[in-house]
């Protein structure tokens, strides 16, 4: 009866290991930003565009990256970008920053936020891979 309890115990930390690896897949997260690289780049050299370079997004103040005209709604968001209000955020721009000129309607996996997460949170504010 051990022997059952501590491989359903160790079977159960493998699933939880596997999918928590999963949940955060930087190389799926790169497909993923196809999306945004309509209007956003990312990397060494990155320009802001239809939207603001992410580099460096997550644990920036909202409309704050040089040089990009950011709606007044975004600029007084009070927004500091951690990852729970990125994803809310990704999810439906419109319904977290009501006055945002950001026209994406959002993205509706949650595999596709995580990974689009993961992928962003590699680039530091000068754009290089961490």
């Amino acid at each position: 009866m051990r022997l059952i309890a501590t491989t359903l115990a160790a079977t159960a930390a493998l699933v939880a290991s596997v999918a928590g690896a999963m949940a955060q897949d930087a190389a799926a997260g790169e497909k993923v930003f196809l999306k945004c690289k309509v209007c956003h780049q990312i990397g060494e050299g990155a320009k802001n565009a239809v939207g603001p370079v992410l580099n460096g997004v997550i644990g920036r103040k909202a409309g704050t990256y040089e040089g990009y005209n950011y709606s007044d709604a975004n600029k007084s968001s009070g927004i500091t970008w951690d990852e729970a209000t990125f994803k809310e955020y990704i999810r439906n721009p419109k319904a977290k920053v009501p006055g945002t000129k950001m026209i994406f309607p959002g993205l509706t996996s949650d595999a596709d936020v995580d990974n689009v997460l993961a992928y962003l949170k590699q680039f530091g504010p000068d754009g290089k891979k961490s």
